[in-house]
């Protein structure tokens, strides 16, 4: 998971802070949930009630300038898959953390659901969005300001800003995985779920392995910078 400016799902944003997961509209449903399937819509509202004061706690205790209102939403679209998203209405600042059918249907139980849900809110707390439009604007200016001097062409140097600011926000995104994953841990041990349960949601996730321009870092680092986190208690 990693934060994600979504603007179709911004666009039908409300503006009322609810205290559990909104089912958001789209044309194509996704079917009802097989009944075997051990987390549910129902469960997610029961995990959500638990974690959301949590998230919002941490928050206003250690980024007290920010707006910690979390809003939490299900975005029943199949088109996004198996995915958790972080973003910011830009009308209110409004923190939004979007959990789709597909991974809510996904998750095997609620711990894997809460670890999910304080890793997007990890991403809000640590002001994750900002730090990555900083950073690929700099790769941008470096790649565009080194093709300069070489002597590249306006569509050249477009395009090299364009690869810079891609590295710029890759680089920066494996880092701030790890960070959300840490402070993630924590909210999900402060609401009494177990995050070591929790983070074995890797284990359902291909391992993006080591690559310098992935946007995740590889699941045993996650796995060990939990295991450390949850070692040092709440």
């Amino acid at each position: 998971m990693r934060a994600f400016l979504i603007l179709p799902v911004l666009l039908s944003l409300g503006a009322c802070v609810t205290t559990v997961p909104r089912v958001l509209p789209s044309e194509a449903q996704i079917p009802d949930a097989p009944t075997d399937v051990p987390v549910s819509i129902n469960r997610a509202i029961q995990v959500t009630e638990r974690m959301e004061p949590v998230a919002e706690a941490v928050c206003r205790a250690q980024t007290p300038q920010q707006n910690c209102d979390f809003d939490i939403v299900v975005l029943r679209d199949p088109r996004y898959g198996v995915n958790a998203f972080q973003t910011v209405d830009p009308d209110t600042g409004q923190p939004v953390i979007i959990l789709t059918t597909g991974l809510i249907y996904e998750v095997r139980n609620d711990d894997e659901l809460a670890f999910v849900i304080g890793h997007e809110a990890a991403h809000h707390i640590a002001q994750h969005l900002g730090q990555q439009r900083t950073a690929a604007e700099r790769g941008a200016r470096i790649f565009a300001n080194t093709a300069m001097r070489r002597g590249a062409s306006r569509e050249e140097t477009i395009e090299a800003a364009n690869l810079g600011a891609l590295v710029g926000s890759r680089q920066f995104s494996q880092g701030a995985e790890l960070e959300a994953d840490a402070l993630g841990t924590v909210i999900t041990c402060r609401a009494g779920f177990d995050p070591l349960v929790g983070a074995e949601f890797f284990g359902q996730l291909p391992d993006p392995g080591e690559n310098v321009l992935g946007t995740h870092p590889p699941n045993p680092a996650r796995l060990r910078v939990v295991r450390q986190i949850a070692a040092q208690g709440c």
